[in-house]
This record gives structure tokens, sequence and C-alpha cells, in this order.
């Protein structure tokens, strides 16, 4: 009887009419058409396949395979799997629908309507039904190959070793395991609903369901088919009930005691937890209601069952929360939430690292009226940096170019070089410098850059202008022989082929131009068609295939920047913002700063990293690469390397107790060596990360209370300050070698500041140690400012110096004509009890391409300075002289230690007669400078006759005075 369902009338068609007969193409042409399409599949397949071999050939050039294949292989399981089950749930209930079907059709105009889709389909069913899987298969199998990271956890996962408070699970649970059984539950359901639709459409086209038709709705066949589908369906709305129950533990939601709050709230341990765990039982009744159909072939159970479920999804899901948190919670909203509040205070401050946070009490006044004793620990307490790597890069352009195909990125580097604040950037390739640009040019002569320039950060020569300690082409300073080809920088992003026919320019001196062949093992090897094929198609460059200029031993780089390479083959590392390059065992090696990270950590608050690592140099280039934007743990879990010259990418573990790399090392063995194998040489020059601050910054505004009621109450909220240069994004911080109140020595430190919220004075000063080779590395000690005594934050220091007349009138002066002021980092430092601002500004104009610095401002308390030099501006504010005991600041003069009476007098002489020759010079009276020149040298010669006796040396006119000289003078 069933095979009747194939042979029913054509109802809805027509006599058919004359066949016309279309000759058949000779065989020559089906040999060409078939020939032609062979190759046009021949061609796509390609073209695909290029992409697939380039990367794996990358991966290979740089040893890190094992990445590429254990991702390739965990995504194609994944597909298989995830695709193959798709295709079986969904085209095994369309094969079951139709083997359910009626075996006649009601007469019905509704089944008569739907005999000519029947015909129609017949021929082609099986087809229908393996695209419609197929289809089907491939849709869920892309979808399950994205979630290769979240297997990869929940298979390698590495317990924390903390619980949550509510359940008592480790943290692993809901870091690694809840989000795979998440993506199972909506694989589930969306299989659930894809068959239930598909089924119900062949139901209703072979008769099954009816519409309109006389009689039952639905045969029982089909009524016990949906309603497993149904019951399947329910089902696992239950298991989301349950697992809803923890997923509490980590559901963000708002409140006004602090944004993206995680973890259980009162309302959430007393109403929506029990209303879980009461739905997750309702639905679980309903499900057995849906099964029974099997038996009672009916849905009035079911259909009741279900709605009862919805209608107490509504109430007491919905409406009891809502009335608990009304008529409870809002009336005495603090004793009900400060048990809640302080788990997430906890779990915040153990997720972000800052639960060991130093909060102490600072006066933010000086401790001492003693000037000399202020002025000596102004010298002793931190190494104030003048040169702004964020302004300078102009004056390492203009002055170290050399070439205009080179260039300096526009933030340099901080880093340490002998014990000294050092300001660094590399000369790296410009190609829009290029002479003339072609592709030899651009690809196969201009390759690389040449050479490190370094800089004292804490002094300037007399004329405003960098010291540097490594300069010139090849460069040559105090860093010693190194490799200075760069072939990996930050602004180095396009291809270069390398190593073969075709001679690089290496450099440019001025006995002309040197040229040179790259000798590393780094790129790939273009020596054999097929490779030089796939690259041709993968960067959409026909010239790579046939091209002269490659030959044996040609070599393509590419993926050249230092963050793209450690991305690259650390797919699950965040990447900070702020790569740097140091020279380390004669090589320049790019450092790269990397997190691990997860959206997981119960009751810990989330927080958006690019959002919170934005400050005023943010951008592009700067700006964090996550993998996941919004994270509530974060750890600085590797130190990264790559080599400029061959690419060599290295990972080293730095955080040996977090869970999260750890279960990445064994997802990836072998990929990240161990912390001990770090060399000394390049421990030196590791640091705290930026963004990480940032992030930690940020959280601190509101995490630095531990006391649940003062956390609610909102009081003591800080605020990122904007930087007081550009009044629209937080200001950045600050390297900065320095003592904390209670440290014995300076210590390279990470420094900002906060201010109360909505104000702009200062409520807290914050720094960490950044030093590896110290102890106490990592570190982060605030000084909280009273709200009694209120202290000057950075907003208002720079609005008081730009308001003070003499300095207004001065700064005036120097923006004469097209000369402009640049503002550097205002820089903040703890000192006796007080707070010392420092602010270099630099002029730049007539005629200069970039800044020098010109002027020194200081503030101290009350107390203002806008000086030539920080030694003279330290002089004024503190009204005393810099001591003697060789601690000056670097680059300043110091007096000698005895003097005689008409020595002191002649210098007291020069003194005044340099300030009469700054006055003169700003009025543009020349025949007064030049009267204050004469009385200048009067006093110097005085001072060298009487100074011959004791044979000490005279300071150097030219330095102490700081004055410019007159054009032509």
């Amino acid at each position: 009887m069933r095979t009747l369902a194939f042979q029913m009338p054509d109802r809805g068609g027509g006599p058919s009419g004359p066949r016309i007969r279309v000759g058949r193409p000779s065989r020559r042409a089906r040999t060409l058409l078939t020939t032609l399409g062979v190759l046009a599949v021949l061609a796509m397949a390609f073209v695909m396949f290029a992409g697939f071999w380039t990367d794996w050939l990358w991966f290979r050039s740089v040893h890190y395979s094992s990445v590429f294949t254990t991702t390739l292989w965990t995504k194609v399981g994944l597909f298989s799997v995830f695709g193959l089950l798709m295709a079986l749930a969904v085209g095994f209930n369309i094969w079951l629908a139709h083997r359910l079907r009626p075996p006649l059709s009601a007469m019905s105009l509704e089944q008569q309507s739907l005999d000519r889709y029947r015909v129609g389909v017949a021929p082609y069913k099986k087809w229908l039904l393996a695209a419609i899987a197929a289809l089907v298969g491939l849709i869920a199998g892309a979808s399950a190959a994205g979630q290769w990271r979240t297997w990869l956890m929940y298979v390698n996962g590495v317990p924390f070793g903390k619980k949550d408070p509510q359940f008592g699970l480790d943290v692993s649970f809901y870091a690694f395991e809840l989000p795979w059984y998440r993506f199972l539950l909506g694989f589930g359901f969306a299989a659930v609903v894809l068959s239930l639709i598909a089924a119900a459409i062949v139901h209703y086209l072979y008769g099954g369901l009816r519409l309109t038709s006389p009689g039952a709705r639905a045969t029982a066949a089909a009524t016990g088919h949906l309603s497993v589908l149904l019951g399947v369906f329910v089902s696992l709305k239950a298991v989301a009930y349950w697992l809803d129950r923890y997923g509490l533990a980590v559901k963000s939601s708002d409140f006004k005691a602090a944004d993206n709050w995680t973890g259980l709230r009162y309302v959430d341990a007393n109403a929506y937890l029990p209303a879980k765990t009461i739905l997750f039982c309702i639905a679980a009744i309903c499900a057995a209601l849906f099964f029974a159909t099997l038996w009672r072939r009916t849905w009035q159970l079911p259909v009741i069952g279900f709605g009862l479920m919805v209608l107490s999804a509504i109430l007491i899901g919905g409406l009891y929360p809502a009335i608990v948190q009304k008529f409870q919670v809002q009336p005495n909203e603090q004793a009900k939430e400060a048990p809640y509040v302080d788990k997430n205070i906890q779990a915040t401050r153990e997720a972000y690292g800052i639960d060991t946070t130093d909060v102490t009490d600072y006066s933010g006044q000086p401790n001492t009226t003693d000037k000399n004793k202020l002025r000596q620990e102004a010298n002793t307490t931190a190494s104030i940096r003048l040169l702004d790597p964020n302004i300078v890069s102009p004056a390492f352009q203009q002055l170290q170019q050399n070439k205009g195909y080179y260039g300096f990125p526009s933030t340099l580097a901080v880093d340490r070089y002998k014990a000294q604040d050092t300001v660094i950037g590399l000369r790296e390739l410009n190609l829009g410098g290029i002479p003339k640009n072609n592709w030899i040019n651009d690809h196969f002569r201009y390759t690389h850059g040449f050479g490190v320039v370094a800089a004292k950060g804490t002094e300037v020569t007399s004329d405003g202008a960098p010291v540097f300690t490594e300069s010139g082409l090849p460069a040559k300073g105090q860093l010693g022989p190194y490799e200075q080809r760069i072939y990996y920088g930050e602004e180095t992003k396009q291809y270069s082929i390398v190593g073969g026919p075709q001679l690089e320019l290496d450099y440019a001196d001025d006995k002309g131009e040197k040229e040179t062949r790259y000798e590393g093992k780094s790129g790939v090897n273009l020596d054999n068609a097929f490779n030089r094929a796939a690259y041709s198609l993968a960067f959409s460059e026909p010239q790579i295939l046939y091209s002269g200029a490659i030959g044996e031993g040609s070599r393509i780089l590419y993926h050249r920047t230092p963050k793209e390479r450690v991305e690259a083959v650390a797919p699950w590392l965040t990447i900070d913002g702020a790569a740097y390059p140091a020279v380390v065992d004669n090589r320049i090696q790019w450092i790269v700063d990397a997190y691990t990270t997860t959206n997981g950590y119960p009751y810990a608050s989330r927080t958006t990293l690019g959002e919170s690592t934005t400050d005023s140099l943010t951008n592009s280039r700067r700006a964090v690469v996550a993998q996941e934007n919004r994270v509530n743990y974060i750890r600085n879990s590797v130190k990264a390397t790559v080599d400029a010259y061959d690419g060599t990418v290295r990972l080293y573990q730095w955080d040996t107790q977090d869970p999260v790399l750890k279960t990445w090392m064994k997802a990836f063995p072998d990929t990240v060596k161990a912390k001990g194998e770090i060399p000394r040489a390049l421990l030196d020059h590791l640091r705290y990360p930026q963004d990480l601050f940032k992030v930690q910054r940020e959280l601190l505004t509101r995490y630095h209370v531990k006391d649940p009621q003062t956390f609610l109450s909102g009081s003591e909220v800080w605020s990122v300050p904007k930087d007081p240069t550009t009044k629209d994004t937080a200001v950045p911080p600050y390297y900065l070698s320095m003592k904390m109140p209670g440290q014995q020595s300076q210590v390279f430190s990470l420094t900002t500041t906060f201010t109360p919220n909505g104000r702009d004075n200062l409520s807290a000063f914050m720094a960490v140690n950044a030093d590896p080779g110290t102890e106490d590395y990592g570190k982060i000690r605030v000084l909280k400012l009273p709200t009694a005594n209120p202290v000057d934050g950075p907003k208002l220091v720079q609005a008081k110096f730009n308001s003070k007349p003499d300095i207004a009138q001065e700064i005036n002066i120097l923006s004469r004509g097209d000369s402009q002021v640049e503002y550097g980092n205002l820089l903040t430092v703890p000192l006796s009890g007080g707070m010392l601002y420092v602010e270099p500004v630099y002029v730049r104009g007539g005629g200069l391409k970039y800044p020098l610095l010109k002027k020194v401002l200081v503030t101290y308390g009350d107390e203002t300075a806008f000086e030539n030099t920080l030694e003279k501006a330290l002089n004024v504010v503190f009204g005393a002289e810099a001591p003697t005991t060789g601690n000056n600041p670097p680059g300043t003069t110091t007096k000698p230690p005895t003097q005689n009476a008409t020595v002191k007098q002649a210098l007291a002489d020069a003194a005044k007669a340099m300030e009469d020759a700054d006055k003169a010079l700003k009025a543009g009276d020349w025949a007064a400078y030049g009267k204050a020149q004469d009385e200048l040298k009067a006093a110097l010669e005085r001072a060298q006759a009487a100074e011959a006796k004791t044979g000490q040396p005279t300071p150097n006119a030219s330095v102490s005075a700081g004055a410019t000289p007159p054009p032509g003078g």
C-alpha cells in the first residue's frame, strides 16, 4: 500500500506539448567542455588550497608547525563530528517523517493542491534529502569549528585551586567547562528546532499534518514524531534551567555599585536560584508528558504542561524576583547586598591581581621645612625623565634619520641601560621615503631598517636636543657591537623577497651605498614553482610566479610586525599594545607582553580591554590585540621576543601559577619555554606591561575599597584623570625610576594618578615596581591622599602653570612667530610628604622641524618655577642650591665644594649678568644684552683667577646661563 504514494495522479498537470528534439553536441565539443570544466574546478581548488598551503609553510618556517596542525585538526574534528551529527539529526527526521506518511492522501482541495508538489519532488527525494542534510551539516560544522578554543580549554583544563562561594565548584568549571556545556546545549537546540521544522514540512507535504482538511489535523504517526521532538526540546530547556543556576555566578548585570557586575546578588541567591530549580522540575515533567504521547496519541496534556511551564517562567522566573527586589532589597539594600558585594570585591581583586595592593595614607603636604633637605631629596627620590618619548620622535627623525627611507615610530620606548633611563627607537624602513616606488624597489631592494638610536632620558644638550648614547649609521655608542639590520619591526608591514639573485640596499654613508644579501633562515623558500604559484595567488601578485629577480635562495618574508608574529604562533594570547625593542646578547629583540584571559571567573566584574587600555597615546598601532575583549580575569603570563633580524619568536612562561596558561601549554606542548630559560641579559630589559597596569588602575578606581558598605555608598570612587595636554582622553601611565615612601633606593616603576570622581584634585598616586630584577616586582603601591586638605591634581597643576602671569608671558614669547610650544609628560613624584610635579616644555619652530627642550616647569606645594634647566627650577622651588653629594640630576652643574669670598661674589655677579642677558634677549634689547654679556665675561674671569689659586674648575658660562645668543652673535 505504501508504494501507492509514489503513484499519485498528476492532478495539477495538463497534457504535455510536442517535444522538440535538440541535437547533441559533437564529441569534440563535449570533450572540450569537460576539459574546461575540470580545469576550472582544479583552478578553484588550487586557489582555495593556496591559502592553506602558504599558512602551513609560514608556520613551518617559524618552527611552530604544531600550533598549525593542532588548530587545524581540532577544527577539522569539530567540523566533521558536529556537521555529521547535525546532518544525521535533520536527515533522519526528514526520512522518518516521510516513512511515517499516510498511505493515501485525503481527497480535499488542500491535498489536491499539494499533489503537484509531491509529484514534482518524487524523482528527486533522495537528492533533496542529501542536499538539505549536507547544507545544515556544513553550516553547523563551520559554527562548531569556530569553537576550537572552547574545546581545547575543556579537554585540557587545569584546576584553579579556588572555589566559588555559592556552589563550591572550582573556578575551572566556569572558565573551561561551562562554556563547552553551553555550546553543546545551543547545538542541541539548533538540531532539534531544525529537525522539528523539517519534519513538520514533510508531514504537511505528505498529508500527516492538515490545516484545512476535514477530520483529524494530524495522524497518530505525525503526532508521535513531533511530540518526541518537542519532548527533546523541553528536556534541553530543563538542562538549560539547571545550567542557568551555575551561570548566575558569571552572569553580567547592571548594579549601581559597580559596572559590569558579575556574580550573585541577594535577589539572585534568594529568588532566581530557587526559581531556576523549580523551572527545571516543571520542564522535566513537561518533557515526560510530551514523550507520553507515544502511547496516549493526544497533545492535550503536553500542551497544558507546556503552557504551565511558560506561565511559571513568567511568574516564578520574572515576577517573583522583581517582587523580592522591590519589597525586600530596595528598602534595606546595603544590609541585603553587603555579603554579596564582599564576595565580588574579593573575587575581582584576585582575578585582576590587585588583591595584594598596598594602600597607605599620604598627607600630600611637606613633612619638613628644611629647604636643603627637601632639595637633596629631590635629587635622590627620582631620576626625573626630561626626554618625553611621546614628543621627541621628530628630533630622532631629524637628527638620526640619515636617509628619507628610514623612520622612527611616533612614540618611542623607555628602557634601562647601565642603570640609566633611556629613550630608544629603531631606524626602521619607511617605504614612503623611497626615491622611486616600484615592485623591485619595494620588495627586493629596500628590505630592512638599520640600527638603534638611544638617548639619555634625564639629560639634554645645551640647546635642548637629546643626548644620544647610540647614534649614527651604522650606529655606534654604548651598546657595543650587535646585528643592526632590522627585517622585522612595527613599521615593517609589507612582504620582502630576499636571499636570491637581487642584492639589497644595506645602508648608505658618505662613501656611497652598501649592498647585502640576507643570510638569515627566516621566511619561506621560493625555489620551487609550486610555492611561487601559491604565493602569487595568496598575495595577488602574478610577478612572484615569473619574475627573474626570484631564483635559488630566494625567501619571502611576511607577517613581520612583532605583535602579528606572536599572535599568529600563540592565537590564545592577548597581546599588549606596546611592543618595545632592546639590544640583548648582541641582537635586537622586540619584547612583547602577552596575557591569558577568561570571561568566566565567578563573581569577578568584567572589563572591556579596548576601553580600559585606551589613553591619549593609543592609536591603531598601540591598541591591545584581544582574542576576547570582555574579560574578568587577566594575567601577564607570557613574555615573548621577536628577533629583528631573523624573526625568531620565543615564548617564555612568566606567571608559573596561572592555570589558564597551564591549560594552553597542555593543549600546545613545547611551544612555551620555562621561565628559567629566560636569558639574564633579556631579564634586565623586561618590565611591567602598560596595558595590564591600565586595566588594574581602572579597576582600582572602585576596588581599592574593601569594605562593602563603603563600596555600596560610592563615596570613595576615583577616576583616571584626563591628560591635561589633550583634555579628552585618559592620562597615560609613565615609566620612571623613583622610590616610593619606605623604599631605600630608586626602582624602575610605572606610575599614574587618580582624582576623585567629578573633581580635579588628587585622590591617590599609584606605582608598580616594573623591574623584574627586584624581589617585589609587580608590587602595587597606592598613596591615598586626604580629602580634608586637597592636593592639586594634574589638571589643576597644568592650569596653574598656564595662569601664572610670568609663566604665561614667557610662553607667549616662546610662541612668537612660527614657533610652537609643546608640553611634555607631567610627571608626579611623592616627595617628603608632598607631591612634586615636573613637566618639560619643548619649542618647535624658527625653521626647526623638531622640538627642543627649552624650559622645565616644576611645582611643589605652593611654589612654582619655570626655568631653563631642571636644576635651576628645583633650586627656585625649594629655595636652596643643589647639594654637593654627587647625586645631582645628570647633566647639571655642581659647584665646587669650597670657594673663597672672591669666587662667591664673582659667581653671584655672573648669575645676575646671565639673568640680565635673558631678560634683554626676551625684550629684544640687543644693547642691554651685549652689556650683560660683557659683565658676565668679566665676572667669570674674576672667578677663574680666584679659582686658579685653589685649583678648582669654574662652571661653564654657556651651560650655567642657558641663554640663547642673538642672531649672528
